[in-house]
């Protein structure tokens, strides 16, 4: 039996829950193979963090981005690598799922907000 519901991107639980950066719209603050710790909820997300997130067009796919502003209920996503536009740029506003808060593989090392 079909679906008419796209494929949803999956739940993150617990306080703190593991991610593994792929591609490399994030580098050179993280690269493809890196594994992140996030933190659903917390404190608000504010510009400058790097978060978990979905896109309200492709809602099957997390993705971890660098939040720039609240938009229409949602946050406007860059990847730290200018030259990939995986982002908001080509999606819109995405749905913040998660913080980013530390990476611990393969260089342990805590992820910080960047000033915007």
């Amino acid at each position: 039996m079909g679906t008419d519901h796209p494929a949803e991107a999956p739940r993150l639980r617990g306080p703190l829950t593991a991610v593994l950066v792929t591609g490399p719209s994030m580098a050179p603050t993280l690269r493809h193979g890196d594994a992140v710790l996030v933190r659903p909820g917390g404190r608000p997300i504010r510009p400058g963090d790097v978060v978990v997130a979905v896109f309200r067009t492709r809602p099957e796919l997390l993705v971890v981005k660098r939040a720039v502003r609240q938009q229409d209920g949602g946050w406007w996503l860059r990847g730290d690598n200018d030259l990939v536009t995986d982002d908001s740029r080509a999606y819109g506003v995405a749905d913040v799922r998660a913080r980013v808060v530390a990476r611990y593989w393969p260089r342990p090392a805590r992820v910080r907000r960047h000033r915007l």
